[in-house]
């Protein structure tokens, strides 16, 4: 149970009803609601959020670090995260439904299109941008392509590569809202179902988005963290002070 909020107005209304099941005028007696529903609805937006971003980064990380490292392809990779972000998502959604199919795969597939974009920019990004005279030396030393790219290039782009990947899981956290749909139940169908929810629903549905959403920024942003190289950090901090 929650303590009393009702002096918040909307949002302690909202508050309750995430916490609380209740019966609306729009159910005809029917509870909805309460953390039981919000939990459901919560797991199946980290999964099909969780499948898309997982397809996205393999198909557009090693891509775009292969492309970085050979310097070429730079027009295909910025076209392809140009001509992605223009994608509308809700006629995204729709076309799948209309033409895929409902359902979890295919909501996932249409999720994964708006993770490649910046996933695949900042990969190649990242890995042109690491010091020439690092990998010529690398390669002086006798190392491979394999060894260079896992030894050298990878470690020194991750913060541009992680800037896309965090790009790109926000972007398909936020666009799962609308994967009810095509007939997958996420948080969004507290929004969209505003007959059955009321707007107390719509309103405890854009609050745990965001919740889920900032959650979710600041895991990758530890993740991040955990994974640049300690040098490029005390670089960092030497040039805040």
């Amino acid at each position: 149970m929650t303590p009393p909020v009702g002096f918040l107005g909307a949002f302690g209304d909202a508050v309750e009803f995430i916490f609380n099941p209740q019966a609306t005028r729009f159910t005809g007696g029917r509870e909805v609601g309460g953390l039981d529903q919000v939990w459901d609805l919560t797991v199946t937006h980290l999964e099909v959020s969780g499948v898309a971003l997982g397809i996205a980064l393999v198909l557009a990380l090693p891509l775009g670090v292969v492309l970085g490292h050979a310097g070429r392809g730079e027009a295909f990779a910025i076209s392809v995260g140009n001509s992605v972000r223009g994608v509308p998502e809700l006629a995204l959604i729709a076309f799948v439904a209309a033409f895929i199919g409902f359902g979890f795969g295919n909501v996932a597939i249409a999720l994964m299109v708006l993770g490649v974009a910046p996933i695949l920019t900042n990969s190649y990004v990242g890995v042109r941008q690491v010091d020439r005279d690092a990998v010529e030396a690398a390669r002086g030393m006798g190392m491979g392509d394999l060894q260079i790219i896992t030894r050298i290039e990878l470690p020194l782009a991750v913060p541009t590569i992680m800037t896309g990947v965090r790009t790109g899981a926000i972007n398909i956290i936020a666009t799962a809202s609308i994967a009810p749909l095509a007939g997958v139940l996420t948080l969004g169908d507290f929004i969209l179902a505003r007959n059955v929810y009321g707007d107390d629903g719509v309103l405890a549905g854009a609050i745990l988005i965001a919740l889920l959403a900032m959650t979710v920024e600041f895991s990758l942003a530890g993740l991040q963290r955990w994974l640049t190289p300690r040098g490029i950090k005390l670089a960092r901090e030497r040039a805040a002070a």
